[in-house]
């Protein structure tokens, strides 16, 4: 369930409620008296390890207080969510038995909050449940606060763990049951977030979008979604980076994020996330600066797919395509995104992240195992990516 200015429209793959606007966290006592009946019920308290000094965390937990329910913190998270963490909160929880989740913070902490809510109800360790709807019934209630504006983890049907034994990424899905039940979109959450992790998950955002738009499974109402997301990052990005205490393009970005997430919870992704989830499993790169490398690059590939949708790419972000046809005015959009990543000071090579050039040819054969096939618009071969990666190297 979706609110704006006071009305509420369902939306996305399960009953999300999100609430927004500047200062809307003062909501999370109205959440959590929703959910918890018994002032001895506890509340599982997950945050960023970064924030525990800031305001906005000191503001979160004055509510929490308020609430009269008993509360555990877990601060211990970092920009990766692991098996680890993801077992020591679970043990933490059978001796606490909390009855909600909270989750302030980036895409890791919401992650971790999905996957322990899954092993409080169901049991087990995180492993057991990696891939599609492994488990049957809901898991522990989950309200999310996102403090970046990128993963729109708040709204999608999964979640990323990391096994620390493979290093491989693992995928939780679940469409009714894996997005939070509440989620809070707040861009005070957003105002200590240091410029360059702004810029990483402000890429991610959009390359969710663009890589649903331009999806073999994409709809109407995906695409509606993600023109949207498309267009409010291409507008407000650059000031949300060049300044977060800017409220406005703070919203705009949180909004976007979430609308990216409900597009491509219900579309999935493409060769992008393909390419940059093995950057990061092999060279630790922040998985938003990775997309942003990769997508230029990827863009040009699948261009030559879907000349209509890159126009429309084009047209959202501001390009002028008048009596254009339809691969020039697709170009324009691959260009635009190169200038989009110059201005946030990405990086433009993969080599500058760190990427050794001998690991590619293991890298473009786990993107083609991986099967992005069925949803990246032109088919790719092994060599393909192999090409791929060294265009972006």
């Amino acid at each position: 369930m979706m609110m704006f200015g006071g009305k509420s429209a369902c939306v996305g793959p399960a009953q999300t409620q999100v609430q927004l606007g500047v200062g809307s966290h003062k909501n999370l006592k109205g959440a959590v008296e929703n959910f918890l009946t018994s002032p001895d019920q506890r509340i599982l308290f997950l945050c960023d390890r970064a924030l525990v000094s800031t305001d906005f965390f000191k503001s979160v937990e004055g509510i929490l207080k308020d609430t009269g329910h008993p509360f555990d913190l877990f601060s211990e998270i970092d920009a990766e969510p692991t098996d680890t963490i993801v077992g020591k909160v679970h043990e933490q929880c059978k001796k606490n038995k909390p009855s909600l989740i909270l989750a302030v913070g980036g895409g890791s902490s919401i992650d971790i909050g999905k996957a322990v809510g899954i092993l409080i109800v169901h049991g087990g360790v995180v492993h057991d449940y990696e891939g599609p709807n492994r488990y049957k019934s809901p898991r522990l209630p989950l309200i999310a606060i996102p403090t970046t504006a990128g993963t729109g983890s708040e709204v999608t049907g999964s979640c990323i763990i990391t096994n620390t034994r493979t290093e491989v990424k693992m995928s939780i899905t679940h469409s009714l049951y894996n997005p939070a039940n509440v989620a809070i979109l707040d861009p005070l959450a957003l105002v200590t977030l240091p410029a360059m992790p702004a810029a990483g998950a402000g890429m991610d955002a959009f390359t969710h979008a663009m890589e649903s738009y331009i999806n073999l499974n994409a709809n109407y109402v995906t695409d509606a979604y993600d023109l949207e997301a498309m267009a409010l990052i291409s507008k407000s990005l650059r000031p949300f980076v060049a300044n977060r205490a800017n409220l406005d393009a703070g919203l705009k970005m949180l909004c976007a994020s979430c609308l990216a997430g409900l597009g491509f919870t219900n579309t999935g992704v493409g060769n992008v996330h393909g390419m940059s989830r093995f950057v990061g499993t092999f060279f630790h790169v922040a998985h938003g600066i990775a997309n942003a490398v990769c997508l230029p690059v990827v863009a040009e590939f699948n261009l030559l797919a879907s000349p209509e949708k890159f126009a429309r790419v084009a047209a959202v972000m501001g390009e002028n395509i008048a009596g254009l046809t339809a691969i020039e005015a697709g170009r324009k959009a691959v260009d635009a995104i190169r200038r989009l990543n110059a201005d946030l000071g990405i990086p433009s090579r993969l080599r500058d992240l760190g990427v050794k050039e001998s690991r590619i040819p293991e890298m473009a054969d786990l993107c083609f195992k991986a099967n992005y096939n069925t949803r990246n618009p032109r088919y790719t071969t092994v060599n393909d990516f192999v090409s791929l990666y060294q265009q972006a190297f």
